[in-house]
This record gives structure tokens, sequence and C-alpha cells, in this order.
């Protein structure tokens, strides 16, 4: 497989610039399953799992799998280590999208946006519905291009990174990533 993202682009039947197979880093936040994994305990990860899944089925490959606890600085460390590699297309985090004050993936990741792209949020919620109802209220799920990288922050059950994945995020990921670096391979930013 090719290393090289320059390798790996490419332009669809539309003609708009995508990257594939894309390079996928999971952060998984999640105080218990960290707590389990400090104590040398295999922490379960279905939500991370399901990621994984759903882009791999589709021809993808996940560089890698972090954890992290419910917490500001560990999760926007981990999203900012991520998307600082340049074997990293794309980023989704799973977990701490609610209202519990511990919650705080939003605002960790969306800290380091320098383009939202709220239709993400949007039509999550929208699917959403159709299969929660009036819970959806409560998910505050985002996206934003950070260092040139489309960056996913989800719901941390296995439903809602499967709607997530499947509907959204894996479909349309090929093509943000090329949008959102096509400026590299024009040569302005080399």
């Amino acid at each position: 497989m090719a290393t090289d993202r320059d390798d790996r682009r490419s332009t669809d039947d539309h003609g708009h610039d995508v990257i594939d197979p894309l390079y996928v880093g999971i952060v998984t936040v999640s105080s218990s399953r960290a707590q389990a994994d400090d104590a040398g305990s295999a922490p379960d990860d279905p939500g991370g799992d399901t990621i994984q899944e759903c882009f791999e089925a589709e021809g993808h490959e996940v560089q890698e799998r972090l954890l992290v606890r419910d917490d500001y600085s560990s999760i926007r460390t981990a999203v900012r280590g991520l998307v600082a590699r340049a074997d990293i297309d794309v980023v989704v985090t799973t977990g701490g999208t609610g209202v519990t004050a511990d919650d705080v993936s939003p605002e960790a990741t969306s800290s380091l946006f320098e383009r939202d792209l709220p239709g993400f949020g949007e039509r999550f919620r929208a699917l959403s519905w159709e299969e929660i109802g009036t819970r959806t209220i409560a998910s505050r799920a985002t996206a934003g291009i950070a260092v040139d990288t489309p960056v996913f922050c989800i719901p941390g059950s296995t439903g809602a990174c499967q709607t997530a994945c499947e509907q959204l995020i894996v479909p349309e990921s090929p093509h943000l990533a090329g949008l959102a670096t096509r400026h590299q391979a024009d040569g302005e930013n080399q």
C-alpha cells in the first residue's frame, strides 16, 4: 500500500479530489476503559471496533488507535498528535459527546479546528432521529478540519458509530481529505 499521500491522490467520477485509500486514526474517549487499560486488562472498545470495521470494509487502513480518559487535555493532545502525522488522513473520536460534566470531546477537538464542518453534526442528528428519536438532542457530534485533516467527533455507542461511519464519514472522508490537502498537491504549501 502506498504511504505517500500523493500516491493515493486522484479524482472521483465527478472530478473531485480524493485520497484513497485513507489512513485513519481513532481515539476512544472513555475514563472507565482507560482505567481498565491502566490496570493491565484489555479494555473492550466496541465503538472503536465499529469505526475500524467500517473503514476497513471500504479498503481503508487504520494506522493508530488510542484510548484516553474523558479529559480535555488528554483528548486534545491525542487528536493534535494524530493530525500532525503525515500518515493520518482522517481522525475519528468516539465518546464524550453527551451533556455530562465530563463530556468534553467536542470542546477539546473543536479547539483544534481551522474550519468547522457544521453540516456533519446537523445531518448526523437528523439520521439519529430516525433511530433514537428525541434523545438525539443530547448529541453534540461535530466535525472540522485541523492541520489539513478531517476530524469527526461522534458518540460512543456502536449504533452511533455505525450510523455516522457508514452513512456520512466513510463515504465523504476521501473527498474531504482530498480537498483539505489540495493546496499541498498544487505546490502552494511545499
